[in-house]
């Protein structure tokens, strides 16, 4: 489902990635990681479309979009992919069910069918009787569940996360794991997660280990 092709990026005379070829199949909840430096979130990035690449290409279901122009690249990561940080980045003068519909608003969804899904995304998480509260008056853990329905609102393709458990307690953690699980078995969903816990990276069905701008295994 995505390819990666021969990615190279350099920053001045700093070679960060040094020719990443990476094929990920719909359904899979994939791994990356490696010591600080080592191109993880470079990577993700680029994947994602929030940098781009120096050289080589990205095709999401045969789209290279690494070609794309700036109006035509916006419109297909609204719709195809989504992130989870590992700050939540809600907006804090937002209940919790209209950061979670912000993405299909920006796309121009229909406001009943959207809201309707974000109900029913907060029911799954969990989160039902919490949709009318505001950031503050959630717990960290709801608020990173917030975050991951805001993720699925679109139905994108893939979701990338970086370190999306990073922020949260270990019993939130764990929580979240194994909602990624959830989610792709309910939904089929793509996950690609940068993250330093080994016990989240090896639940993956890949655990890809980068160094030095490139990737071991």
């Amino acid at each position: 489902m995505l390819t990666a092709k021969n990615i190279k990026k350099n920053y001045g005379n700093l070679q960060v990635l040094k020719g990443i070829d990476l094929e990920i199949n719909q359904g899979e909840v994939i791994s990356i990681v490696g010591a600080s430096g080592a191109g993880k979130t470079t990577l993700l990035q680029i994947l994602g479309t929030l940098d781009k690449a120096d050289s080589g290409e990205v095709l999401l279901n045969g789209i290279n979009y690494s070609a794309l122009k700036d109006k035509e690249l916006a419109k297909f990561r609204n719709e195809k992919i989504s992130f989870i940080f590992q700050f939540h980045n809600l907006m804090p003068e937002f209940t919790a069910i209209e950061n979670v519909c912000l993405p299909a608003w920006i796309g121009g969804k229909d406001n009943a069918d959207t809201t309707k899904r974000a109900e029913d995304l907060l029911q799954l998480l969990g989160l039902k009787d919490r949709a009318k509260h505001f950031p503050s008056e959630l717990s960290g853990g709801e608020q990173q569940r917030v975050a991951v329905a805001r993720a699925l609102i679109n139905s994108p393709a893939v979701v990338f996360a970086d370190e999306p458990s990073g922020n949260l307690d270990s019993k939130n953690a764990e929580e979240l794991h194994q909602l990624f699980f959830e989610l792709r078995k309910q939904f089929n969903q793509t996950f690609v997660i940068i993250t330093h816990n080994e016990h989240l990276a090896n639940m993956a069905d890949r655990k890809l280990v980068m160094q030095d701008g490139i990737i071991l295994v």
